[in-house]
């Protein structure tokens, strides 16, 4: 199988390449980069007014399979993530029952294979069950395919639990993704604030993320090893993290397009499609945010898709559950409200989306070179819409995007050298 991509703007960060090339792909690899190819392939596409990127990598996502059908299937997640443009993902594990074993772990990673919309690197949980007491077997769990570990949906509440658990993960050669919430300060709907008390609903203190961010950056420190901080939303936290990134602290994160884009007012406009945890926040957490990704406090953008079905979310807002879907927004969020915003380039918007994300996983992937894996993303940087429910991939609907006008749309997307979404 061979593949020709004419006369698009290549964006790669790693080389710093920002200009137009002729792409040839053959059985899965990039073999030639050059100004103009003219092999002849099996299919050639014209990437006029087209942007190329190396195929974008979600590190925090969620399948909800299996357990949690009703909600999404690997399939149809995975043809939602081939949909918003990108090549890999890693789905969470905190599932029904949650991915604490190589039985589960192989189940997920036999039906991927299955699909083959993309590449999935599933984490297995830290802790049996994710009930935050036994740590699983992390050796067994890495040989099996695990990419990395983490109780998302649940912080690890035991210091000394986390501590074991970051340090085994990093004499393996992997991390542990810490969702960082401290349950008492963390009660609530929303972010704790004007909104909150209009809608006389209990605030999420932006302290519940901060204080445990602090102790996994403290352990990170003092035992020099690396720690990784889940969907960070407030600006105490960005402060916090590019402090001990200063003294050289090991410590990585990520934030969710949701947090740039969206305020907590939003909540006021979707109601129950806005509610997430962490929650949206205020302006100016938005833009330390924004800043934050300017200056490399943050590491990678990534969805934290999370669907829900539709009954779940159609109840009053303390009672819905968190989360919203992001798969087929995140690129034209991006687009949007940084790069048309300029706040970031395009070649930083390919450093937050796949290169950056690759480093952290330890895979080969997120550049555009002559002999790598050829996992690319096409898009129409210049495509406006209105992102509407009808065009959603995803099993569920439940996002504050909808209604909302977008800039950017995926037309290809090639994973392995197979194009496995045509817009």
């Amino acid at each position: 199988m061979t593949i020709l991509l004419k006369n698009g703007k290549l964006i790669d960060y790693k080389t710093k390449t920002d200009d137009y090339f002729d792409i040839f792909i053959e059985n899965g690899i990039i073999k030639e980069i050059s100004k103009e190819i003219n092999t002849v392939a099996d299919s050639v596409i014209d990437c006029t007014n087209l942007f190329i990127i190396p195929g974008m990598i979600d590190i925090h996502c969620h399948l909800r399979e299996p357990g949690f059908e009703y909600k999404e299937t690997i399939e149809t997640g995975m043809k939602s993530a081939a949909k918003g443009g990108f090549t890999s993902i890693c789905p969470m594990p905190n599932t029904n029952p949650a991915c604490d074993s190589t039985f589960i772990l192989q189940k997920i990673q036999d039906e991927a294979k299955r699909v083959g919309a993309c590449n999935v690197f599933p984490y297995a949980s830290v802790t049996v069950g994710e009930k935050g007491e036994e740590l699983t077997d992390f050796e067994t769990l890495k040989n099996a395919g695990a990419i990395a570990f983490s109780d998302d949906g649940m912080p690890v509440v035991r210091a000394k639990i986390m501590r074991d658990a970051l340090i085994k993960a990093n004499e393996l050669g992997t991390f542990v993704a810490s969702h960082c919430e401290e349950k008492e300060l963390g009660k609530g709907a929303i972010n704790a604030g004007e909104v909150a008390k209009k809608l006389n609903v209990e605030g999420v203190l932006p302290e519940a993320e901060t204080l445990m961010a602090a102790r996994e950056v403290e352990l990170a420190e003092i035992n020099n090893i690396h720690s990784h901080v889940c969907h960070i939303s407030a600006k105490e936290t960005v402060r916090l993290i590019r402090d001990a990134k200063k003294r050289g602290v090991n410590v990585t994160c990520e934030t969710c397009p949701h947090y740039y884009s969206f305020t907590e007012e939003e909540v006021l406009e979707t109601g129950t499609n806005a509610k997430m945890n962490p929650p949206l926040r205020k302006e100016d957490d938005l833009q330390e945010i924004i800043k934050g990704l300017q200056d490399g406090t943050i590491d990678c953008i990534i969805t934290d898709h999370a669907p829900h079905a539709k009954e779940e979310k159609d109840v009053e807002l303390s009672k819905a559950p968190n989360g919203i879907i992001g798969f087929e927004t995140a690129l034209a969020a991006s687009i949007t409200n940084l790069v048309d915003k300029g706040y970031i380039s395009y070649l930083d918007m390919v450093k937050l989306t796949s290169y950056n994300a690759a480093k952290i996983l330890g895979i080969d992937r997120g550049v555009i070179e002559e002999g790598k894996i050829a996992d690319i993303t096409v898009f129409d940087p210049n495509k406006e819409y209105v992102y509407t429910k009808e065009s959603i991939v995803s099993k569920s609907k439940n996002t504050p995007f909808i209604g909302k006008k977008l800039k950017g749309e995926v037309r290809y997307t090639i994973v392995n050298g197979k194009i496995v979404y045509k817009a």
